[in-house]
């Protein structure tokens, strides 16, 4: 919860006025959300890994034992990449700093500069403000999904995020959309996941702005 409620209901309506709460809201997640990695909901706190994760950047459609494998973790990558400037003072502003270089692995969906970009300015400032970490962290977190999901492998349907809600993934006619943002990106590969980037921020359907 937001120690501020005057920023707080500017913030929910800065984002309402562009049209995506309204829009997300709509798709309410379903009571059992699959989850390709684990079967209890995540969280943004904790570390996801498990039996059944696939391996990092394993591609289910390449020869047995061919994976993909990238040097820097999800968070270095999301630094060293000039699309994600926005997203890296985000994440350090939510203090998702650790999450995003544990072993994971995870799939980020990453809003690009242009992407943040397309908020309101003010928008911009108060999210990253101190006293709106908690709904930062509600917002990034829904851009995180447990495993490494490479285009290739990418099955249409739900997703739980490390949020809990899940996001709507889709491969229509070769575009990639998720909740109805395009990847602009594909397959940047971390040693510890994989990013692509997308061309809209995305927000949790159950978001708490108090």
């Amino acid at each position: 919860m937001l120690r501020n409620s005057t920023i707080s209901k500017k913030l929910l309506a800065g984002i309402a006025g562009l049209g995506l709460v309204g829009a997300l809201a709509a798709c309410t997640p379903p009571e059992t959300a699959e989850s390709p990695t684990t079967d209890a909901p995540a969280t943004a706190e904790s570390p996801l890994p498990g039996e059944d994760t696939p391996a990092v950047g394993t591609d289910p459609a390449a020869p047995a034992g061919q994976t993909l494998a990238g040097s820097e973790t999800l968070l270095e990558t999301v630094e060293s990449d000039g699309s994600f400037s926005t997203l890296s003072q985000a994440i350090q502003a939510a203090g998702l700093e650790q999450t995003l270089s544990e072993p994971g692995p995870y799939t980020v969906f990453a809003p690009t500069d242009e992407a943040f970009a397309a908020l309101p300015p003010e928008v911009q400032e108060q999210l990253l403000q101190p006293e709106n970490q908690d709904v930062l962290r509600q917002i990034l977190s829904y851009h995180v999904v447990p495993g490494s999901i490479t285009s290739p492998s990418i099955t249409p349907g739900e997703v739980e995020t490390v949020a809990g809600p899940s996001v709507t993934i889709d491969d229509a006619a070769g575009q990639i959309t998720v909740d109805g943002a395009n990847v602009v990106e594909p397959d940047i590969i971390a040693s510890n996941g994989v990013v692509h980037a997308i061309d809209q921020v995305l927000l949790p359907p159950d978001l708490q702005v108090q």
